[in-house]
C-alpha cells in the first residue's frame, strides 16, 4: 500500500499498473500531474501476513489539485499473484 503511494505521488503510473491484478488492471491511468500528495495515513489492516493470500488496507490519502483540497477514504482489497502482493478493487465508504 505504501509503495503505491509512493507511485502516486511520483506519477509511476508503470508500477501503479505493475502491482494491479491482472484480473482488474486497466490499460492506463488518468494520473493528474497537478495533483501534489499530501500525506498518507492508514486507518486499518486485515490478514494480509505472510501466510495470507488476501489482505485489505482502509486508508485515507490527502492530496491537493489546483488549490482544491481531495480526500481519498478507500478500503482497498489485495491478493498475492505469483508471490507479489498486487491491488485488486477497492471501496469508497465515503461515496
Amino acid at each position: 500500500m505504501r509503495s503505491r503511494y509512493a507511485a502516486f505521488v511520483e506519477g509511476r503510473e508503470d508500477y501503479l499498473l505493475a502491482t494491479w491484478a491482472a484480473a482488474t488492471r486497466p490499460e492506463s491511468l488518468a494520473l493528474v500531474p497537478e495533483q501534489r500528495w499530501l500525506g498518507l495515513a492508514i486507518r486499518a489492516t486485515e490478514a494480509g501476513g505472510p501466510e495470507d493470500q488476501e489482505g485489505r488496507v482502509e486508508f485515507v490519502a490527502r492530496s491537493r489539485v489546483r488549490g482544491q483540497g481531495v480526500r481519498l477514504h478507500e478500503r482497498s482489497r489485495f491478493q498475492r499473484e505469483e508471490g507479489r502482493w498486487v491491488y485488486v478493487d477497492g471501496e469508497f465508504p465515503d461515496a
